[in-house]
């Protein structure tokens, strides 16, 4: 019970009276009863333990209000209340909790105080007479569990004795079981055994069925199923191969799946011989994978695959043999492209388009083949040469096929091809018919090789494209050198008939040079152009070189020289551009340069003649006698002096600059080198002279005078800056 809040104030206040006037002595001789007193009231009830403590007390003496006392006097129930010595009310509830009504404050804990052993023994009696009844209900319970137990016992040992003797009365029976149980387990493993065994090495109803019923299709389902047929035979191999040798199982095995094996190839044959001939009716197709598959399996069988191609190749045949001729003749769907015979007034264009549809066939053939033989692309460039000699099986039946496939188009190709090049008149539209057929030529040899029947088509064709080409250039250079010129035209530059031939030559080297494909080297690159060169340029040469003479006969002023040098170097001209012409252009240059010197001789002796040193020159150089050269006709003093006048007087002119005659030339740099190739041999000879006249033995009075009297003074580095010659006699640049 907890002390009420009154009690506690008051011994509080006590306490602290008490305190204040009592000193420590007096303190520590006070009573016991005192000294607990004060030592309850300084006690410490914070603690867990005591705070427990005190609310058990509190649960055991609970305070009814006085409001409810009230009303359980004044009920019907007060009958079962007792009362207690001190005649207080005490009424009892089902958890024997005593509880008090207090008439007065702090009632309830004064009595708590005197009668807490009672209460406390009363309910420790209580509880124990509870314990005492439910330990006699247990006790009870436990014999009646143990004579249970004792019947149970009985009962045990009665079925273990009986089952000793069904155990000695089954024990043959049950040894019976067991063997029977180890038989019947090495059965199982004998059938599990036969069982992994057939499905191992036998095919099943179904797979039979698959590889050789004509109702079951080629596809996936059947390519399983021969899979499993040639690992059945493998395995059967590796079986029969132990020391005991072949067994009948084995060779049994062997047999029937050769056989469904054969079967399974026969029906792969027919389907793919059908296939063949549907798709192969068709311009465009597409490989399936279920057809290229079959085509793997058929080779091994190369016999038959053999002849299933051969029915593909039959029906290509016809099918690009068709597409060809409506090709020509009718175009494409709906007039769309135009056909190609249209364009039969172009012969260029018509040729091109021709070999352009063949090319464009044999590539898509070479896809169709290459996905049919699954070959993988080996990364070869458009045009560029095969190695024919490395190939595999799959490229050369790739080969063999496309071969055959447009063979049936080498006739009309090869009728209408010829046509065009034997109606050709011009040389040029020739020679660009011919280069496209070596073109394509070169293609289809590089794609099938030079064997094919389309190669050696082509080649036939472009060999005789180029037997035409030949004849009519050479026909040309004939006509050329037939031209007779014009004896009233008194032009030094080239005649027409050189020029038209000339850009003729042009034309056909640009078509040339158009036509490389980057794998020549240089000396292939003459060869190829060499004997056009030679037909074509020869007789330009000779028509320039050899004038016609009725010309010089009836025109003497008319310069055969200098119309030679325009002529030959307006050719050069023209094949300079072109780096397979530097042969012949070394050939005409040899040419030019005789040319040069036979003019450089005349040029030189009328300047000599025109400038008045020609005699005296050529008594200088050429005297055969001892007599001094004042004695001499042509070399006197009188006829030296006026030759020197005469000398002096040439210099003055224009001619000194420029020759009138060498302006004619087309070419500046040839006049330059011939004039001034003259001029310094013209300064050689007036040395000459000097040399001679400063000689004593020659004999002239005051040759120093004589000379010194007309420009140039008889000084060469005058001269030389007259002629604008350096030091050797060559043009200052």
């Amino acid at each position: 019970m907890k002390p009420s809040t009154s009690s506690i104030s008051q011994s509080s206040s006590y306490s602290s009276i008490s305190t204040e006037r009592k000193s420590p002595s007096t303190l520590q001789t006070r009573n016991p009863v005192s000294v607990r007193l004060y030592k309850v009231l300084g006690s410490n009830f914070e603690d867990d333990a005591t705070k427990e403590a005190l609310q058990t007390l509190s649960d055991l003496y609970t305070t009814a209000r006085s409001s409810k006392s009230s009303e359980r006097t004044n009920s019907p129930d007060t009958e079962d209340a007792d009362f207690d010595y001190e005649g207080r009310e005490r009424l009892s509830n089902p958890s024997n909790t005593i509880v008090l009504a207090e008439t007065v404050p702090g009632e309830s804990a004064a009595h708590a105080r005197r009668n807490l052993r009672r209460d406390m023994e009363r309910q420790l009696t209580q509880g124990s007479e509870q314990f005492l009844k439910a330990f006699g209900d247990v006790d009870q319970k436990l014999d009646d569990l143990q004579q249970h137990v004792k019947a149970m016992g009985l009962s045990c040992d009665d079925a273990e004795h009986q089952l000793q003797l069904t155990t000695e009365a089954s024990k043959t029976l049950l040894e019976r079981a067991g063997n029977l149980r180890e038989e019947r387990q090495e059965v199982e493993n004998k059938r599990s055994i036969v069982t992994a065994f057939l499905d191992r090495f036998t095919l099943t109803e179904d797979d039979v069925e698959v590889i050789t019923s004509r109702d079951q299709p080629v596809g996936q389902r059947f390519f399983e199923v021969m899979d499993k047929t040639e690992r059945i035979r493998d395995d059967c191999r590796i079986l029969m191969s132990g020391e005991d040798g072949p067994t009948k199982a084995g060779l049994d095995i062997m047999a029937s799946t050769s056989s469904n094996l054969e079967q399974g190839y026969e029906k792969i044959f027919r389907w793919c011989s059908h296939e063949f001939r549907q798709m192969g009716r068709d311009l465009h197709l597409e490989v399936t994978a279920t057809m290229r598959e079959a085509v793997k399996r058929l080779r091994k069988r190369p016999e038959l695959l053999t002849e299933a191609l051969t029915f593909l190749s039959q029906t290509r045949q016809a099918t690009l043999l068709s597409s060809f001729i409506t090709a020509l003749t009718r175009g494409g769907p709906s007039g769309l492209p135009r056909p190609i015979e249209l364009h039969a007034h172009d012969p260029l264009r018509y040729v091109g388009d021709m070999l352009a549809w063949v090319h464009q066939a044999m590539a898509a053939e070479r896809e169709l083949l290459e996905a049919l033989f699954g070959i993988a692309s080996d990364g070869r460039m458009v045009g560029s040469v095969r190695n024919f000699d490395a190939q595999s099986k799959e490229e050369e039946w790739t080969r063999e096929l496309m071969d055959l496939c447009v063979g049936k188009l080498c006739v009309p190709l090869k009728v209408r091809v010829q046509q065009t090049i034997r109606s050709q008149e011009s040389s040029i539209v020739s020679y660009k018919i011919a280069n496209l057929l070596q073109f394509y030529m070169l293609t289809m040899r590089r794609t099938i090789g030079n064997d094919a029947l389309l190669s050696t088509t082509l080649l036939e064709i472009t060999d005789l494209a180029y037997s035409i080409f030949y004849e009519s250039i050479a026909a040309q250079g004939r006509a050329l050198l037939r031209v007779q010129l014009d004896v009233n035209d008194p032009s030094l530059s080239a005649p027409l008939a050189i020029l038209d031939h000339v850009q003729i030559l042009r034309e056909i080297m640009t078509v040339y040079q158009s036509s490389f494909l980057g794998e020549e080297d240089e000396s292939e690159q003459i060869a190829g152009f060499q004997k056009i060169l030679d037909i074509m340029v020869d007789p330009a040469i000779q028509l320039s070189t050899s004038a016609n003479e009725e010309k010089r006969r009836l025109r003497p002023k008319w310069d055969q020289p200098v119309y030679a040098l325009n002529c030959l170097s307006y050719l050069e001209s023209i094949l300079e551009p072109f780096s397979f012409t530097h042969e012949k252009r070394g050939a005409i240059q040899v040419v030019i340069e005789e040319r040069v010197s036979m003019l450089i001789e005349e040029h030189y002796a009328n300047i000599m003649v025109d400038a008045g040193l020609h005699e005296v020159a050529e008594t200088c150089a050429n005297r055969k006698t001892d007599e001094p050269l004042s004695r001499i006709p042509s070399t006197q003093p009188a006829e030296l002096q006026l030759a020197l006048r005469n000398f002096s007087l040439w210099l003055s002119s224009p001619d000194v600059v420029q020759s009138p005659r060498l302006s004619h030339l087309t070419v500046q740099r040839l006049h330059t080198q011939i004039h001034h190739a003259a001029l310094g041999r013209m300064a050689a000879a007036y040395r000459l002279i000097c040399e001679e006249v400063k000689k004593v033995e020659n004999k002239y009075e005051a040759a120093s005078t004589l000379l010194g009297s007309e420009r140039p003074f008889g000084q060469m580095h005058l001269l030389r800056q007259i002629f604008g010659l350096d030091e050797d006699g060559e043009t200052k640049r």
